[in-house]
């Protein structure tokens, strides 16, 4: 399940624009599973800043501890708060409620998405033997 409207990066994140200057963030699916069942997330502080391939936070699950990248550089303005209760929306909704963070970009939107993959991409990324 790669869904064509979101770009990705090769650490398996992906990237939704929710406005012109604000993306939203989660791992994929592939990423999901193969972490096995997600049993906790670290998120960052609202109000922090990233740059593009920074730790953004933390999965633990049953099979290994993993960290998640900053797809992009800017201000965390967002956190979703039902994965400290629910962590395991992680793994039944991925691209859905187990979002991690929405970022306010520090660059403009289109060049931001420009330099991640498109789905097709992705694809071939995680389907290789």
């Amino acid at each position: 399940m790669i869904p064509e409207d979101l770009r990705y990066t090769e650490a398996h994140e992906w990237v939704r624009a929710v406005s012109e200057d604000t993306v939203r963030i989660g791992v994929t699916d592939y990423a999901q599973s193969q972490l096995g069942d997600v049993v906790s997330v670290q998120l960052p502080e609202v109000g922090s800043r990233t740059s593009a391939g920074a730790e953004l936070g933390e999965i633990d699950s049953t099979k290994a501890m993993s960290e998640v990248y900053a797809p992009v550089a800017g201000e965390v303005v967002s956190v979703n708060e039902a994965l400290a209760d629910r962590p395991e929306l992680v793994n039944s909704q991925p691209y859905g409620d187990g979002w991690m963070v929405e970022i306010m970009l520090d660059a403009p939107l289109e060049e931001t998405l420009s330099g991640l993959l498109d789905a097709a991409a992705y694809r071939s990324l995680t389907e290789q033997p």
